[in-house]
């Protein structure tokens, strides 16, 4: 039987199977990428690999209902949001055909002695190996294959087992925008075969997008073999609100960022910090606004859907069995139906407990009353997590003051959704390493040769 299948979560329908690629299918993969970095990539120039990207996106946008309406199918995510996804991906694809030349031009270095110059040339490592996960299933192969394809890298992508619609659809679309076979390939390989494909002399780079558990299975290996990697993994968000002219505003973000993709985020805030001063309030239109958004048909106009899978439910539900044993306070919802959730809230959640550390990948909040400036930051940065933060403050200066102390590699302030194709995304931690987006993204896997004429 094969790992690759389309089950509807809202349904538990499974509406179609994919083969996992062969042993020999595999190798012809990789013989493919690297042949075509060989031969193609180092022989075209940025401006021609950008143009092709760039195609990649315009395509995006007019098949964004199809790509749309697959990401429905496979994961549950509401029809917007998924509408949604497929448009920022249009908008990375055109940032890096739009910027590529600029983001990979020479870097001259002003020499301390000597005569002569020297600099910087930003050329390509070669074949790369992306793993993707199903929460957002073609912005993560946007934000990763845009920039390398640029950079002349080529890829072979191994996407999540539930999204192999969606590896079908960018295989096509990759081909259709005019890139060769070998440039973008998709493998359904298993965890073994892409162990085995890290390992290959002809594959120089991992990126991994998924749990602690797969970046670290993903990092021994690459470490083992010397590949470079780079991990996107889970994140515990913290939102911390100190002071606010418009509650009602703050508390729409602080929904907002809590259950947009159903809570499926990893950058979704998830732990929320409340000075003692607005908590009563916070609590009581918080309770209020979680409590109007409902579960529904991802296919229609309901604002969340199910959570992507049955052991995803599965999981989410342990967590908040846990954290009620340990003697967390269930303020609202917690009601589950087959891979429907309602809107959860948690607070009074004891020191010790698992739960004021783990990840809720699902709608679930915890609240947390604090005292002061560093309590809040404290509590933020109790969290084996960093990956982005919130801060809602009327201070500036405050708010320059928790941006330096939070341990995390984003932070925003007074917005949430913020997100944009120019803005670097990662963590610190073990929230993972490296940074993707904006020019950082095109930074990662590129040799940054240093000529030096005399």
């Amino acid at each position: 039987m094969s790992d690759y299948a389309v089950i509807n979560p809202a349904t538990g329908e499974t509406l179609k199977t994919y083969p996992t690629i062969t042993d020999d299918e595999l190798e012809a993969a990789i013989a493919g990428a690297y042949k075509t970095y060989q031969e193609w990539a180092r022989t075209t120039s940025v401006e021609e690999r950008a143009k092709l990207v760039g195609r990649v996106g315009e395509l995006h946008s007019e098949r964004r209902e199809e790509l749309a309406a697959i990401t429905v199918r496979e994961m549950g995510k509401p029809m917007e949001q998924a509408l949604g996804e497929v448009d920022f991906c249009a908008d990375i694809y055109g940032y890096y055909a739009e910027n590529g030349v600029e983001l990979l031009k020479d870097e001259p270095i002003k020499l301390l002695a000597g005569e002569g110059t020297a600099i910087i040339r930003r050329s390509p490592y070669g074949v790369l190996l992306g793993i993707m996960p199903w929460n957002f299933p073609t912005y993560q192969v946007a934000r990763f294959a845009g920039p390398n394809l640029v950079i002349g890298n080529t890829v072979l992508l191994k996407h999540a087992p539930q999204c192999p619609e969606t590896a079908e659809a960018l295989q096509r679309l990759y081909l259709d925008a005019g890139f060769p076979e070998g440039a973008y390939t998709n493998i359904y390989a298993t965890n073994d075969q892409a162990a085995k494909v890290i390992a290959d002399p002809r594959v120089q780079g991992v990126s991994v997008t998924g749990s602690e558990r797969a970046g670290a299975a993903v990092a021994e290996v690459a470490g083992r073999n010397l590949k470079k990697v780079v991990l996107e993994l889970g994140g515990s968000d913290p939102f911390i609100l100190l002071s606010t002219n418009d509650l009602d505003a703050a508390v729409e973000a602080a929904v907002s960022a809590r259950l947009d993709n159903t809570g499926q985020s990893c950058n979704a805030a998830k732990r929320f910090i409340v000075h003692q001063d607005l908590y009563d309030p916070f609590m009581e239109k918080f309770t209020a606004a979680m409590g109007e958004w409902k579960p529904g048909d991802p296919t229609g106009d309901a604002a969340m859907g199910p959570l992507s899978s049955r052991t995803a439910a599965e999981r989410l539900q342990d967590q908040l069995d846990r954290a009620k044993k340990d003697g967390a306070k269930v303020v609202l919802g917690g009601e589950r139906k087959d891979n429907f959730f309602s809107p959860t809230i948690l607070a009074d959640i004891p020191e010790g407990a698992k739960a004021r550390h783990e990840e809720f990948f699902g709608p679930v909040a915890s609240v947390y009353k604090v005292a002061s400036e560093d309590e809040a930051v404290q509590v933020a940065n109790d969290t084996p997590f960093g990956l982005g933060s919130y801060v809602f403050t009327t201070d500036a200066e405050q708010a320059e003051r928790i941006a330096n102390k939070i341990e995390a590699g984003m932070v925003y302030v007074n917005i949430v959704g913020a997100d944009g194709a120019e803005l670097p995304f990662g963590g610190v931690k073990r929230s993972g390493s490296g940074r993707e987006l904006g020019r950082y993204g095109a930074d990662e896997f590129v040799n940054k040769k240093l000529i030096r004429v005399g």
